[in-house]
């Protein structure tokens, strides 16, 4: 048990214990069923408190040999698969959280070298004997070790995407890194020595011109969340239970926070709906962690017709998106269209899939879209 390799269960033992818990195990059936096969590399973004991080617990919690986690999956919905207890605490994990780590590292430049020596270090202590002297790439150890153990490891990767968004004008730090997460997900090695590959991030993965990355990864995002849409955020059901437990009603927490269409799920914000269970008042609770000034920049591009499009959508009208010439970073932005899938990404628009048109989803983020207009002008 390390601090990257075969953690234990104790962050996800903490959302758990938390007053209220939203039960997602029903994701690991899905993971389980993609283990091992070509569907295993997995990115799903989201924006800031809809539950990644807690899901990355979940996940390293379930696969990981450095922990008992029976107990702590018991009575919630994964146990009922028949894969359940297969796979339970089985696999050598190796979880890593970037934006961690870059704050740990120092700086941006530092932040690869930083998690590369950690996991050096901590295979070296447990398989040792495997890795040649010579070795100093994580992917080539975990080659090493698969080759004489038979191992597949599950590697989680949460807020993969911290550098691209956050030191969007640093290339060297972003090359590097893009680098570090080719040599250990790309390739026919890394298809022997891994798993299950899952990545968190708000963002969807870098493009190159028109090209993914990491083109072998399956990516489920804000515009089409496939079969995770009901593991992102609370659905209807799930907020209509948590109404009737704190007394509050639906339709005003419908209003307030709902408005993301995921697939066939109506999807609300579940950093919003715990914080109106637990202190009862409606107001902007997820802004506290994304304010309103995020926007502001990306309104003030002034490419033709933003503006008047968002004033549209303050109307309560959807206007059309063309999602695809978007770079997926944060500094790439060529249209107005490009601005309007960063902001649906971010989780200040909503999207409709059919129709391609996006549109403000609740009050809440209404309330901050009026701020930013209101400083604007």
């Amino acid at each position: 048990m390390g601090l990257f390799l075969n953690p234990d269960n104790r962050a996800f033992q903490t959302a758990i214990d938390s007053e209220i818990y939203v039960d997602k195990t029903g994701l690991i059936e899905f993971t389980n069923k993609v283990l091992g096969t070509q569907q295993a590399f997995i990115c799903n973004s989201r924006p800031r408190r809809f539950g990644k991080s807690i899901t990355a617990n979940m996940l390293a919690a379930y696969y990981s040999k450095g922990c008992e986690s029976q107990e702590l999956f018991a009575g919630l919905a994964i146990e009922k698969s028949t894969a359940y207890q297969k796979q339970l605490n089985k696999y050598d994990v190796i979880h890593f959280d970037v934006q961690w780590c870059c704050k740990e590292a120092g700086s941006a430049e530092k932040t690869v070298a930083f998690i590369s020596q950690v996991l050096m270090e901590e295979l070296r202590e447990a398989y040792g004997e495997y890795i040649p002297e010579k070795v100093t790439k994580v992917s080539t150890a975990l080659a090493y070790i698969s080759d004489a153990t038979g191992n597949r490891f599950v590697i989680i990767v949460d807020e993969w995407d911290v550098l691209i968004r956050d030191e969007s004008t640093n290339k060297i730090a972003q090359e590097e890194y893009i680098d570090f997460l080719r040599s250990l997900f790309k390739g026919i090695e890394p298809t022997r020595y891994i798993a299950l590959a899952f990545m968190t991030g708000i963002l969807p993965i870098k493009k190159f011109k028109t090209q993914s990355a990491l083109n072998n990864f399956d990516e489920y995002t804000m515009l089409d969340s496939g079969v995770l849409a009901p593991y992102i955020g609370f659905t209807e059901s799930e907020v209509r239970v948590l109404c009737e437990k704190y007394h509050k009603d639906f339709a005003e927490v419908k209003r307030w926070y709902d408005g993301y269409q995921l697939g066939g799920y109506h999807v609300n914000n579940p950093r919003a709906v715990v914080g109106v269970m637990l202190r009862g008042t409606f107001q902007s609770y997820w802004s506290q962690t994304g304010t309103y000034e995020s926007i502001i920049p990306l309104i003030n591009m002034n490419f033709d017709g933003l503006k008047t499009d968002i004033v549209t959508m303050l109307a309560g009208d959807a206007v059309l998106v063309r999602t695809n010439s978007y770079q997926n970073d944060m500094v790439t932005f060529k249209n107005k269209h490009d601005v309007m899938t960063s902001l649906i990404h971010l989780g200040y628009l909503a999207y409709e899939q059919q129709e391609q048109k996006a549109y403000i989803p609740n009050e809440e983020v209404r309330s901050d879209f009026l701020c930013a207009i209101e400083e604007i002008a």
